[in-house]
């Protein structure tokens, strides 16, 4: 018989607090951009305390929260107001990522299906069937991308100074 997860305030406001670096973190890697993800975040804890969906377990929850992010972070590449403005130059330093290293900024240059599944491998720790599951993918295809990504990592890598 399938558990229903309850749907109080209490219990919501502990699944943001268990998963909130991980959808950061995930958003950051879709969207490569601070404010971005910040707003892509937002975005995916409003709707899911608004959700009315029955949840039939907390990795049922984790799914849901991990879809709506990709999402929402290319629903922001895809909006007009996107489209119309031309990004700042500058960053500030105060607003890099903990992860600051070769790897983590290769990882932010591949195209968003590689960088999408290494990210959930790598960072999250998900198996191969819980990303194919999770993105809706044949397990097939997350190897696949697994192994290009980890191809097209391996020659930027290379190309730098220092092998990592």
């Amino acid at each position: 018989m399938e558990r229903v997860i309850p749907k109080t305030k209490e219990y919501k406001h502990q699944i943001i607090e268990k998963y909130f670096n991980m959808i950061y973190k995930l958003a950051v890697s879709q969207t490569k951009d601070i404010s971005h993800a910040e707003d892509v975040t937002s975005d995916v804890f409003l709707k899911y305390m608004q959700s009315e969906k029955e949840f039939e377990s907390e990795e049922h929850i984790k799914a849901w929260l991990i879809r709506v992010t990709i999402n929402c972070s290319k629903n922001i590449f895809s909006s007009s107001w996107f489209k119309k403005t031309v990004p700042l130059e500058e960053t500030l330093a105060a607003e890099m990522p903990e992860e600051e290293s070769d790897v983590y900024f290769a990882v932010l240059k591949l195209p968003q299906k590689y960088r999408t599944v290494i990210h959930l491998f790598y960072y999250e720790d998900l198996s191969v069937a819980q990303i194919a599951e999770y993105l809706k993918l044949n397990e097939s295809t997350v190897r696949t991308h697994l192994h290009r990504g980890r191809s097209l990592l391996k020659m930027s890598l290379e190309g730098e100074d220092e092998i990592v």
